[in-house]
Formats: C-alpha cells, structure tokens, sequence
C-alpha cells in the first residue's frame, strides 16, 4: 500500500464495520431456525460468529491502545487477515448446511446469503486485493458447484453466471482498487518528485510522536531548504528547476534509505527527513549532526542538467523530538525556525533547535507584530545628536530614530530596523522619519538654530524602493527650500551600498538634483575599493566608532584611522568621526584634521526640545 499510515487506520476502522454488520445480520439465522424448526445449529453458530467478532473487537482494541511500530503494525495486520478470512467464511458454513436440507426454501436463502458475502468482501476488502480475490473465490465455489450438481440444463446457465458475477465484481474491485491506489498516491505523494507529501509526512511524525510517548525513544527531524533555488529557477527557467528539484529529491530519498529514515517534500524547495528511533538522545543529536553534513555534501555534488552544470547549497534545521505532548505542525516549525536561522547565518549550514533559539524567534516575531503599529501608536520618536567642528561649535546633527513600546519596553534600532528591513515596514518608518525629520530641520531654521548639515539614515531598501525618489522631492518641496535641502545628508553603511551599484549611482544623482548630499556610514567595516569610492558619488565619509575605540589602547596603532582621514582628503570628501568618547581621541581627531567628530564626549542622543536648549546654551556659551 502506497500510504501504510494511512492504510493500517482504514483496516482498523473496517474491523467495526464488519462486526456491526455481520453480527447483526448473523441474527436472522435464529430467526430462521426458529421458523423451520431448528434449534441447535442455528443458535451454535451464532455463537461462532459472536465468539469471532469479540476476537475482531479485541484486535481493533489492540491497535486503538497500543503504540505499535511499522514492524508490529505488519504482525497485527496479518492477524487481521487471519480474522477477517474466518469471519467470512463462517457464512460458508450456514451455505453447506442449508443447501443439504431438503426445504427448498432453505437453499435459496443460502445463496441469497453467500451472493451478499462475496459482494461484502470485494466492497470492503478492496485494498486488500489478494485477500478480497480469495474470499471472493471462497464465497462464490461453493454456489457454483451446488448448481453444476443440480445437473439440470438452467442449473448449468445459472451456474456460468454465477462464475460471470463473480468476474464483473472482481473486475469492479479491481478497477476500484487501481482508483484508490492512484487517488491516494495523488493525495499522499508530490507528484514531481514521488516522494511524501506535507500530509504524508505529517501523518508519518505524528506516528513517531506516539512510539516516542510509548517507548521513551527519540527520532530526529530534519528541515532542508535550497539556498538560492529561485535564482535557477529565473535565469535557467522552470523545467531545469524541476529536473534538479527531482534530482535533489532522489539524493536526499537514498541517502534517507542507508540511514533508515524518510524523506518527503513539504512544497517548494523544503524537504523534510525524519529519522529512525534511538535509544540514547545523545546519540540520536550526534546521528542527526552527522547525517545533516552529510546531507549538505551530498547536496552540493555538481547536478547536470540539460548540458547545464549547476551548484546548489541547503540550509538545514534540526529538531528533536524527545516531547510527547508537542504536535507533528510544532516539531515541523521548530525545524524551520532552526533552519531560518542557518540561512541568517551565512546558508549552507545545520542549525539545531533549542529553547534559546526558540525565544529569539518569538522575540522576533513579537516585535515584527508590534512595529507595524507603532508609528499609529506615536511610539516612534525621533533623538538627535550633535555633530561638531574642531574647535567644538555644533555644525550639525544626526538623526537617530526611537522605539518605546508598553509591553516591550525600550526596543533598540539594532534589533527593530533590520526585522523592519526583512518585513518591508522599513518603507512606512522610512518615510515617516524623513517626514519628521524633514519638519524639525524646517523649525529650527525657523527659531534661528542654523545647521550645517542634518543627517538622516537611509536603508539600501528604503532607497531602491520605487518611490523613494519622488517621496524625497516631494517632501523637499514641503517643508524645505533650496538651501535646507542642501543641508540634508543622507547616510548608508558600506556593505549595504554594494548591492546594486549602477541603480544606486542612477539614484544618488537624482537626489543630488535637490541638494541632498550622501555619506558612507561605517566606513572600514565593509568591502569598498578605493574604485568603488571614485564611481559613487558620496560627498563624506564617516569613520565606524570601532577604530575610533582603538585610539584609547597603547598596543593598537592608529594607522587605520589616519589611513581613512587620507583617503578621504585625497578624494576630497569630508570625514566625520563617530563614536568620540573621550578627550585624548578627540585631540588625535583634531590633531589629525578630522572634519566633524560626533560622540558622547560631546553629548548623548537628545530629544527635539533637549536639542534645542543643548544648542543655544553652546551659542550662548561661545559669546
């Protein structure tokens, strides 16, 4: 049977089905021997059958309580063979003994009585074929002989009809039977690769779930996903996609067969494998290890396909099951929460699940679900912190955005932008923090607080959105006129801005049409070459508060920040250090002829309002 889970439950349900019908019909025999005087066998029988149904109910109750293994499952099903073959044959009894008495009326119950039986056999035993072929042949023998011993010419006719009606029904079971066969394979099986299905699989877990509640083993469950499979699929197209998915399908099916396991595909590029049992969880975690590298070896052995010859990695997640009260849809996003968390760390990996890892996701998912609401909740605000000149007079500012949230409390830019990032969300924050920020630089102007430069960060998401251009413009044209928009500094990290580097020269130069100017944020921490810095047109540079940190140790050098600053004066950009904490790097800076310095040796992030005061107080002050 293609679906053996599923297969073992349907036999089990028909053990009732049987009983129900054939102890309840057994009843008329009484009826019978009551009516035409007999009062033995009739009623010895019935008690044949009954004995036989509690055998049945007792083999129905075996597979209800008990936990059994696929092994076990076979041993009970061929009790279950044994059962039904007798069940059915008992009436074969009643056949005999009525067709030997001399009331004709007896005779034509008799076959009445058989007729229906072997109809009953090839409905209900049609996924057993064999079973329903020899209960068929068993029912339908003795009729047929009883008529050929009549010996009369109409006995004859009706003797090869009834060979006839015992074809047509055992070629209507057999038509039904290649009908299950292929409507379950369809509902079990992915018709790509021919392995499992998600159902498939589910079924299969759940059963593993139940052998581990029943003998306290332990079963490991692996989640592969293909890193990069949609790239093939748009540069090769679907049917090379297809014909490697089948080929991946096949190693994994192999693989899965040395180790005792079972691979399905969940839909996609996602498989599942799950294991056999273990009797010691450290050795099941250690078999689920190595059977995951060798998974991703297997995985990445060179696929040729139509003259193609293609490379493929896996990112894999593992899950243990050692809980009985955990579900098979729980294990299966415990694994994909695992293997999620090898594609954040680089792909081509085997993450295992644990409890760490599984408050992180939540923590994850919880701030996902919270940020969407935040700006309608007024929780997003919005710090700026002074930037200065060499001689300490603050020129500028950048600005730093702010989430507090009731239940989370003060969440962190470095957790909220990059989920913000992942969701798309960061294209509604985006544009409100330069809406805001927009609106500040307006007032401030407007209060005689006069600003060098205003710089606002900019995700490489945010700015290839589609509309981020027209958004800019038209929030310039708003709030601000030529010679604030001239003001505006729009910052990007390093390694973020390599990822398209022709759209983003194409949109930096659109916005410089405005006045916006762009500085490369964290500079030193990517992989710019000094090539890449003449070909995009950034107008400062802004030394990563890591190397600034250095200033302070004896045994670093400082050659990496006099490096920059060189660089960048040879390129004729402006340099702002970020990070500046104490005096002695700010004398190095200022030695050094850093531009702007920025840090807590200055000030901390401020509000609007607090801004505000910290600026005229340092005018105030330079009077």
């Amino acid at each position: 049977m293609l679906n053996n889970i599923s297969f073992y439950n349907f036999m089990h349900r028909q053990i009732l089905v049987l009983i129900a019908l054939f102890a309840s019909t057994a009843t008329s025999y009484i009826f019978f021997g009551i009516i035409y005087s007999s009062y033995v066998i009739e009623p010895l029988w019935y008690l044949f059958v009954l004995a036989l149904s509690y055998w049945g109910y007792r083999l129905y109750k075996e597979y209800s309580e008990t936990i059994l293994t696929i092994q076990e499952k076979e041993v009970w099903l061929n009790k279950l063979r044994y059962f039904i073959f007798f069940y059915f044959s008992s009436w074969t009894i009643m056949f005999v003994v009525y067709v030997m008495r001399d009331n004709i009326e007896l005779h034509y119950l008799a076959i009445f009585t058989q007729l229906g039986v072997a109809v009953v056999a090839t409905t209900i035993l049609v996924s057993e074929k064999k079973l329903a072929i020899f209960i068929l042949a068993s029912s339908m023998l003795p009729i047929t002989i009883y008529l050929l011993l009549i010996g009369k010419f109409y006995s004859y006719i009706i003797a090869i009809l009834t060979i006839v009606l015992a074809w047509v029904l055992l070629y209507g079971s057999r038509n039904t039977y290649g009908y299950l066969q292929r409507n379950q394979f369809q509902a079990y099986h992915d018709y790509l690769t021919k392995l499992g299905n998600r159902r498939y699989f589910v079924e299969l877990l759940e059963d593993g779930i139940k052998k581990q509640k029943s003998d306290n083993k332990f079963m490991f469950l692996l989640l592969i996903d293909l890193d990069h499979f949609k790239t093939i699929n748009d540069t090769l197209g679907h049917d090379i996609g297809d014909k490697l998915l089948s080929e991946v399908a096949q190693r994994m099916s192999n693989l899965s067969k040395v180790n005792k396991g079972t691979a399905s595909r969940l839909g996609g590029d996602e498989f599942c494998i799950l294991s056999s049992t273990y009797e010691d969880k450290q050795k099941c975690l250690e078999s689920a290890q190595e059977f995951a590298q060798e998974l991703l070896d297997i995985i990445k052995q060179t696929y040729i396909i139509d003259e193609h010859n293609l490379y493929i990695s896996a990112s894999i997640g593992v899950s243990i099951i050692d809980n009985p009260k955990v579900t098979a849809n729980t294990l299966i996003k415990e694994a994909d929460i695992a293997m999620y968390e090898a594609k954040s760390k680089g792909r081509d990996g085997v993450i295992l699940f644990n409890s760490e890892l599984s408050v992180r996701v939540e923590r994850k998912l919880e701030v996902e679900r919270l940020l969407r609401f935040a700006i309608k909740k007024g929780e997003i605000t919005l710090n700026y912190q002074p930037q200065v000149n060499r001689d300490g007079e603050i020129i500028g500012c950048e600005v730093l955005v702010r989430w507090h949230n009731e239940q989370l409390g003060n969440v962190g830019p470095d957790e909220f932008i990059p989920i913000s990032e992942q969701t798309g969300f960061i294209i509604e924050l985006g544009y409100y923090i330069l809406e805001e920020s927009f609106k500040t630089l307006s007032e401030w102007d407007k209060k005689g607080i006069y600003l060098n430069q205003f710089s606002i960060n900019i995700s490489m998401r945010q700015m290839f959105s589609k509309t981020f251009i027209e958004d800019s413009i038209a929030l310039c044209v708003k709030y601000l006129n030529p010679t604030l928009s001239a003001k505006l500094i729009f910052e990007m990290t390093e390694t973020s801005a390599a990822e398209d580097v022709q759209k983003l020269i194409e949109i930096m130069n659109k916005a410089k049409l405005c006045g916006i100017r762009f500085s490369m944020d964290d500079f030193g921490t990517g992989y710019s070459s000094l090539s890449y810095l003449r070909q995009i047109p950034i107008d400062e540079l802004k030394i990563d508060k890591s190397f600034i940190s250095e200033l302070d140790n004896p045994k670093k050098d400082a050659n990496m920040v006099t490096t920059i600053l060189n660089i960048a004066k040879n390129l004729g950009l402006s340099v702002v250090a970020e990070g500046v904490e104490t005096q002695e790097q700010k004398e190095f800076l200022v030695k050094e002829k850093c531009d702007i310095l920025q840090g807590y040796n200055f000030s901390k992030p401020l509000s609007k309002d607090k801004f505000e005061e910290f600026y005229l107080k340092d005018k105030i002050s330079s009077l």
